[in-house]
């Protein structure tokens, strides 16, 4: 396992088991630095969870929010794991049943042309107002650019067929 993910697994059984926050040990970061982790760089990230296969939970930031990559997965990891709407939080019996990735976010691109967007290497970003929505490259199930975009602007509240949106695009690398 990729130490960023081992960290998001850590961070998630230390506060599932006993509602602390890891702090984030020297030992730790040294081993993600000989790993070539970039846990010194300013991204965002998403974690996701599994069980069984299945979406358990997933919480992230297209932008940074932390100082650091490591803060940002252990933030996101305990929200990914208690605050996502979709889910109840995750508890103990559970924690032998999930699986985890961490996705590390490139920096948002405004596209002028949907010919720049392709599903399985970019995210997307729409927005329309305050309204947001985001969805991660390559997932299981999105077959194309026009039903990502029809996914992200349903998260986000946006009319389907509303075309006056501003699109983002974003790389990851993922972390299994």
């Amino acid at each position: 396992m990729h130490p960023l993910v081992l960290l998001a697994k850590a961070t998630i059984e230390e506060y599932v088991k006993t509602h602390k926050v890891l702090t984030l040990s020297t030992e730790f970061t040294e081993e993600m630095r000989q790993a070539g982790v970039p846990t010194h760089q300013r991204n965002g990230v998403f974690v996701s969870i599994k069980k069984h296969g299945n979406l358990r939970g997933c919480i992230g930031t297209f932008l940074p929010t932390t100082n650091t990559v490591a803060e940002e997965i252990i933030q996101n990891a305990i929200s990914a794991a208690t605050q996502d709407p979709r889910f109840a939080p995750i508890d103990v019996a559970e924690l032998n049943d999930i699986t985890y990735s961490v996705d590390v976010l490139s920096t948002p691109q405004k596209i002028k042309d949907l010919a720049e967007l392709d599903h399985k290497k970019y995210g997307v970003i729409v927005s329309k107002g305050y309204r947001k929505g985001l969805l991660l490259p390559d997932l299981e199930g999105v077959n194309s650019v026009s039903e990502q975009l029809q996914i992200a602007k349903y998260k986000a509240q946006i009319s389907i067929d509303d075309e006056d949106v501003e699109i983002h695009r974003f790389s990851v690398r993922r972390y299994k």
